[in-house]
């Protein structure tokens, strides 16, 4: 099952804005930050050239947020360097998005952005 299609607009939009504006222009030629939707959830990645192959481009996990339909909450998950998600514990569950976006781009713990 997907996301309800006007959650996924407004999604689409925040996301949309936040990528646009975490990585100055002048430098998206080397890094690149998108997101990509799989069912309920939404994935931010970062996308960087290949080593010794800048022509091709690999996609970094950062975040997962992931949408209960039932509960009408969102849930942060964080990957580990085998890019399996588990549940990020310093956040709780929201049915704000914005909030758990806001604990990404802060990283308080430095599991997303390093």
């Amino acid at each position: 099952m997907g996301l309800p299609e006007l959650t996924k607009k407004r999604i689409e939009k925040t996301l949309g804005a936040y990528c646009l504006t975490k990585v100055p222009g002048g430098f998206r030629d080397r890094v690149r930050i998108n997101f990509k939707f799989r069912g309920d959830s939404v994935t931010l990645f970062e996308e960087r050239p290949a080593f010794g192959k800048p022509e091709i481009w690999v996609d970094i996990a950062v975040a997962q947020f992931r949408f209960s339909s039932q509960r009408k909450e969102w849930t942060l998950y964080c990957a580990d360097r085998n890019s399996r998600w588990h549940p990020y514990s310093e956040a709780e569950p929201s049915k704000n998005f914005e909030d758990l976006l806001k604990e990404v781009d802060e990283d308080p713990t430095g599991i997303f952005w390093g």
